[in-house]
């Protein structure tokens, strides 16, 4: 009885071993990330012309006293892009890691697909057509223009995954549709006001400069929820994750999860067109990173994750856009292309050596 009971402890000592490693992976991952976000925080908050010390920084944010031109950098310039830099990069991930479900490719991102650039397209419209009008425009229409351009490519998308079953092609298709959209949004501006291409060629750059606390509690809003609804459904991706085949039999509705899916996907991403403008390689790079440190695709861990990864990217991108060469200021999409395409073209060539080995 007694060698029974040591055989059985010692075949579960492995299982606990594996578990209790695996979870303490991902405890040192989300501390690392925690850590990264809030220094980049901190040195977002110095980083600028006017240099302020870290404990005047400290007394303006939370005692609310102090010079009064550093207490208005501080809280009426700095903290709303700061914010807005972690809202929309952890958005700007997360849509790309539930395009990555949908289309079961690591390559699949809001920006390769040219659901970014439909988003531009509508707005690019709408900012011509609304501010000649007028001449104001609020949040909520370019968030609305945005994510009816988004789901006009993904429309498109979907038509062709109809037709076309390989993936590689269906992405090629993706960007086509991309290079459309740009296309005609660089016909719109032919034909606009010069205000209006001013505003339009500001905005298509892609930045987070200019940003204020109602964009904040607008953005707030939207990607809260989104992203609440998304973790909500961590069960029904994780089952999707293992098959279409294993998903219904645990009684997920595959015809309307797959609608979710790209719903949320595109409000998150057209959150980030309407606020920032179009941000490349983030919705792509973040999620392969954070499941290759991970090293695991468990969507109730990876899509916190995931946000947190891309809020600490685009914020690191952001203060490397402005500061780099101050006082000029890169578009935010030139410095996430620096960091984004590498680790694509390392995504391709690895996927390429696996089937290769395979």
């Amino acid at each position: 009885m007694r060698k029974k009971n040591d055989t059985a402890s010692g075949q579960h000592a492995p299982i606990f071993s594996e578990r209790f490693k695996r979870r303490s992976r991902w405890q040192l991952v989300f501390v690392v990330l925690a850590i990264a976000f809030c220094v980049i925080i901190v040195l977002n908050i110095n980083s600028g012309s006017v240099k302020i010390p870290v404990s005047e920084i400290a007394r303006i944010i939370f005692q609310r006293t102090g010079d009064s031109t550093q207490y208005s950098i501080i809280w009426n310039i700095r903290l709303p892009r700061i914010f807005m830099a972690a809202l929309l990069g952890g958005a700007l991930s997360l849509s790309g890691f539930l395009l990555q479900t949908f289309f079961g490719n690591p390559i699949a991102g809001p920006f390769v697909l040219g659901i970014s650039s439909g988003a531009k397209m509508v707005v690019a419209l709408t900012m011509i057509v609304l501010l000649e009008r007028f001449h104001r425009i609020s949040s909520y229409t370019l968030v609305a223009a945005a994510f009816i351009g988004s789901l006009i490519s993904v429309g498109f998308i979907l038509l062709l995954s109809r037709r076309i079953k390989h993936m590689a092609v269906l992405l090629v298709g993706g960007i086509m549709i991309g290079y459309i959209c740009s296309a005609i949004t660089d016909f719109m501006i032919t034909f606009a006001r010069e205000s209006d291409i001013v505003n339009l060629h500001g905005w298509s750059l892609g930045s987070f400069s200019g940003m204020s606390w109602d964009n904040v509690y607008i953005a707030t809003g939207i990607v809260g929820v989104t992203a609440g609804l998304v973790f909500f459904l961590s069960k029904p991706i994780g089952a999707y994750q293992i098959g279409e085949a294993y998903a219904q039999s645990v009684g997920v509705n595959i015809k309307l999860f797959r609608v979710a899916l790209i719903l949320l996907s595109s409000i998150l991403s057209a959150c980030v067109a309407a606020f920032a403008g179009p941000i490349s390689f983030v919705g792509i790079a973040v999620p392969f990173l954070i499941k290759r440190s991970l090293n695991t695709a468990k969507p109730i861990i990876v899509i916190p994750a995931t946000f947190l990864g891309g809020a600490v990217f685009c914020m690191l991108c952001d203060m490397i856009a402005r500061t780099i060469f101050a006082p000029t200021e890169l578009n935010i999409s030139t410095v996430t292309s620096v960091f984004g395409a590498p680790i694509v073209i390392y995504m391709m060539l690895r996927r390429k050596g696996g089937m290769q080995g395979g």
